[in-house]
């Protein structure tokens, strides 16, 4: 099937506000009336209900946090994008649009990613309304920084901990609507299956983890806003709770999941020290503004305390691989070079998995007090965890998975394949392509939901008969029996084998052979060893406990059972796409030089895929990809 994104025509920078007002509206004494589900509040979700809530809509708002202000958004810390020019450094919309665009390795949305630059100046505004405390300069004026992938300073910033303060900023506009009564939210419940009927989505089944109770909600539409899936690869930057359930239940109902391949290795975390650890910690791609990146010339200094390496027996290699970008290469370019420096056996640290990030240089131009104004608590973070001072000793680093470009498949109107299902944020795929630029998750997902779905919601509903569902429909109760078969299911099992054990296995199957470089080798690997580790889950796993209470290892066990699923489509999909494009690196395919080698002959095109069972083949649709406002061309940071 070819897929049809229904994106506007015409000139691109008319797009978006000629489909506004195409759009059906909903007469404002009638969005009473419409009742919609929001799965997930973080900064995409919280705007979103927020925004919905405002506009008078009736909203039920779920999250498996014991609070909104909990969730995954507020580890964001280096900043979030605009194009409002404040440096006057030649910024623009289209300058942010062409970033994005070139940023993915040209697997975006034209049309998407123009939308999500010509809204970022209004996110600004509405954030600074809500009282957001982004940094300010001297005379008062909100300041900038720079970013990967960006010659130019377009990221507004409150220190190092900018997504705590937008998502404070988001949950402050939804507490007002959840006292207003137009919200009403939903702490500690998860959702456990999408409820389709006759082909439209209607409702979820969720499970109070509190009280273990299963039930279902029903709504004129539903929305999901729940974030990424780099925890397949176990250990990651994502909150332990971050997961694919909610894309995978709605994925296992109809809806196509979209570059499920496309995952983000974020070049700037802390290394990992040992098999013990459960999660890795980001450390903002803002400190590359003033850290410069190097290991050492020679092999044998790698041992030695860095301030001993002397200046000229340093390799500042991303100054020297990409001299017009530098320090603030892209993600993906960083994150290999880094990798490539410590498989030539010059990485530095406990296994020889580390770079250092310098800020020597920095403090000797501008003082130790400004660096520490600017990323001060990211400082006190790093030395907490390693015990060591950034100030005085440059800090190590190594790339982990961080961020999902893939998720469920939408058309313009941030609509599923499923009509009624709703994706918004990290949970779709839409405007990041291959890889997302530094401080544009957070543009993403306030675009989302504080300027996309409430309009583009309206267009659905204007259309749709207000209450048309009930909980006594068939597929309602099928759904509930479905979701209490599993859980028991689980329980019986009754193996040796704890779920972590598992899980931490299909981790080092993913890292491995899935991770930072990706091999037809590798990837029929993965396909051999997946499909064992599930089977070795669902006869040898041990769950204690029941499910009417409190039970986080079945919570546990449910998202490690989707993952495992899932583990094999993102492999799949990998091995499918015979090229390399910013994340996706294929090691048969690439430049002379080392650089990824796209082959848009063949693969310019976004590949969502179809469920057909587990264990059965996917079906793979099409949806081609055209350039007509930044024409396709080797993506160059040199």
């Amino acid at each position: 099937m070819i897929l049809d994104g229904k994106c506007p025509t015409g000139p691109i920078e008319k797009t978006w506000d000629k489909h506004r007002f195409d759009l059906k509206l909903v007469n404002p004494a009638n969005k009473r009336k419409y009742k919609v589900i929001m799965v997930g509040t973080g900064l995409a979700g919280g705007a979103a209900a927020a925004s919905l809530g405002e506009l008078g809509y009736s909203v039920e708002a779920f999250c498996y946090q014991d609070s909104p202000r909990r969730a995954h958004s507020i580890a964001a810390q280096g900043g979030i994008n605009a194009s409002k020019n404040y440096p006057n450094d030649g910024d623009s919309v289209y300058r942010l649009f062409y970033d994005t665009i070139k940023g993915g390795d040209f697997r975006a949305r034209e049309a998407d990613v123009w939308r999500l630059a010509q809204v970022s100046n209004n996110i600004i505004d509405q954030c600074v309304a809500q009282g957001v405390p982004f940094a300010r300069d001297y005379a008062g004026y909100l300041d900038n920084r720079s970013f990967g992938g960006a010659q130019v300073s377009r990221t507004f910033f409150a220190r190092g901990q900018t997504g705590q303060q937008l998502l404070l900023g988001a949950y402050s506009a939804l507490s007002r609507q959840i006292k207003a009564g137009t919200v009403k939210m939903y702490n500690r419940t998860e959702m456990l299956d999408l409820i389709v009927i006759d082909g439209v989505a209607k409702g979820i089944t969720i499970r109070d983890m509190v009280t273990g109770e299963i039930r279902a909600h029903m709504a004129d539409a539903v929305c999901l806003a729940t974030g990424g899936y780099v925890n397949v690869f176990y250990l990651s930057t994502n909150a332990m709770g971050c997961s694919v359930t909610a894309n995978w239940k709605a994925h296992k109902k109809g809806a196509y999941f979209a570059n499920p391949c496309y995952t983000q290795i974020h070049p700037t975390c802390i290394p990992q020290t040992g098999d013990h650890q459960s999660k890795l910690t980001l450390m903002s791609e803002s400190l590359r503004n003033d850290g410069r990146c190097w290991v050492p010339k020679k092999k044998e200094d790698c041992g030695k305390h860095p301030n001993e390496v002397a200046e000229d027996d340093r390799d500042y290699y991303l100054e020297r691989k990409y001299p017009s970008f530098g320090n603030l290469a892209p993600r993906d370019i960083a994150s290999r070079a880094a990798k490539e420096q410590c498989d030539d056996g010059r990485g530095v640290g406990p296994g020889g998995r580390g770079v250092y990030l310098d800020f020597s240089t920095s403090i000797k131009r501008v003082g130790a007090d400004t660096i520490k104004e600017r990323y001060g608590n990211l400082f006190e973070m790093y030395e907490k965890i390693t015990d060591e001072d950034g100030y005085k000793r440059p800090m190590r680093m190594y790339p982990a998975p961080h961020y999902s470009m893939g998720g469920l498949w939408v058309d313009y109107n941030l609509m599923s394949n499923v009509p009624g299902l709703f994706v918004l944020g990290e949970a779709n795929f839409s405007v990041h392509g291959a890889n997302r630029l530094g401080a544009s998750a957070l543009m993403q997902g306030l675009a989302d939901g504080y300027f996309v779905i409430p309009y583009t919601i309206g267009g659905y509903l204007a259309g749709v008969k207000p209450g048309d569902y009930s909980l006594d429909h068939p597929e309602v109760k099928k759904s509930i029996d479905e979701v209490h078969a599993s859980i028991k299911k689980m329980f019986a099992l009754k193996g040796k084998k704890t779920v972590s054990e598992i899980y931490r296995a299909l981790g080092k199957v993913m890292w491995e052979n899935v991770g930072m470089a990706r091999s037809d080798e590798s990837l029929k690997n993965a396909l051999k060893e997946i499909p064992k580790l599930r089977d070795e889950f669902w006869n040898n796993v041990n769950i204690s406990g029941e499910g009417g209470e409190m039970n986080q290892q079945l919570e546990n066990a449910g998202r490690v059972a989707d993952f495992l699923e899932f583990a094999e489509l993102l492999s799949k999909d990998a091995l499918t796409r015979e090229e390399s494009c910013g994340g996706h690196f294929r090691t048969e395919h690439q430049m002379p030089d080392g650089e990824a080698m796209r082959n848009d002959a063949d693969f310019c095109h976004v590949a969502a895929w179809e469920f057909k069972g587990v264990g059965n083949e996917p079906e793979l649709h099409k949806e081609p990809l055209k350039f007509d406002n930044v024409h396709l061309a080797v993506r160059s940071y040199k």
